[in-house]
Order: structure tokens, then sequence, then C-alpha cells
């Protein structure tokens, strides 16, 4: 268990590292790159309900992509995180710039006196945020297992995405049992469906 720890963290390092060479400009590119993709993707122009995030440092940035769901007419939903019971709840955010707050993470999330509560069954398509991705669709997230724990209520239907640049895939992330798996992947160059 140590040593998948371990290995955890030295892929966190390596992949954050890479990210941090990148300049500004780069990521910018790389970032519209993918958030094209994403709006060329099928089941992504297919859905009505998407669940995205607010990026942390060394994730794709998000933002963009927010107020582009908002143009296609999509019901954003957005993660609010409870820090004592290490869960999310799924809140629709309308307004990025009136519906959001600094969380006890130090990232933006819902406002909860402001934005209304959804059901995790209706969400269509669910944009799931990581540090590095393999190719069987294996995720590295933070480290504080949010995610883990949120991925199995999703419904067996909805698409499970994650958006990453190609310098965080991996050849292989290391997996314990209660880590989860995201269907596809997409970066600034490829769409890689799970193996």
């Amino acid at each position: 268990m140590d040593d998948i720890l371990e290995a955890k963290n030295e892929i966190r390092k390596e992949v954050s590292k890479k990210i941090s060479e990148l300049s500004k400009n780069e990521l910018m590119e790389k970032t519209s790159r993918v958030g094209k993709r994403l709006f060329e993707f099928a089941n992504f122009l297919e859905s009505n309900i998407a669940l995205l995030y607010i990026n942390k440092p060394n994730e794709v940035t998000t933002e963009d992509i927010i107020q582009q769901c908002y143009r296609f007419n999509k019901i954003v939903v957005l993660p609010a995180f409870n820090v004592e019971k290490r869960s999310i709840s799924l809140m629709k955010v309308d307004n990025l710039k009136t519906d959001l707050m600094k969380g006890n993470r130090g990232i933006m999330e819902p406002d909860l006196t402001q934005c209304k509560h959804v059901p995790v069954d209706v969400i269509d398509i669910a944009i799931i945020p990581g540090l590095a991705f393999d190719e069987k669709g294996g995720r590295l997230g933070s480290g504080e297992g949010y995610y883990d724990r949120f991925i199995p209520k999703l419904s067996a239907t909805t698409r499970k995405v994650a958006l990453a640049f190609e310098n965080q895939i991996v050849q292989q992330v290391p997996m314990i049992s209660h880590d989860k798996h995201v269907d596809i992947i997409i970066t600034e160059e490829r769409i890689i469906y799970k193996i």
C-alpha cells in the first residue's frame, strides 16, 4: 500500500512539473484545443445537464468551457465540497460571477445560498477532474478522495469524461480497490476511449 501511495505522489510531482514548465501561451493554446474537441464530442453535444468543475492548478482550465456551455444552453452543474463529510453536493450554477464563492479547499465553488441542488441521477455527462490519467481510464486526483466516492453514485449511463493535456497521460496510474476510472479522456491531441 505504501508503495502505491509513493508511486502516486511521484506521478503527481512529475506531471505538476511538466505542466508548470509550459508557458502561459502554450497552456492557453492547449486548453483551447481541449475545449474545441469537447464541443465536437457527440456525447457532450447531446447532453443537456453537464457536471463540470472549477479547475485547480495543473488541471485544464474550465472557465471558458463553462461559459461556452451557457452559450449552448446547457444546464451547468458544479460540485460543492463538504470537507467534514468528504462529500460532494451538486449545484446548478447560472452565473459564474454571482453564484460562486471561495470554498474551504481554496477554490471557487457554488454558493449554497444562491444555487439549487441537483440530483445525481439527472446528470447526462460528468466532466471529472484529475492530475494524471492512463489509457485504461485510470485516474489520479489530488488524493482527497472526493471523486472516488462520488463516481459510483453516477448512473451507469452517465459518461464520465476527463479533460487533460497530453503530458498528463502516463503509462499507468497505480490503482487500488476504491480508485475509480473515467470512460473517456479528451486531450488537445485525441480522444481516448477506456480500453
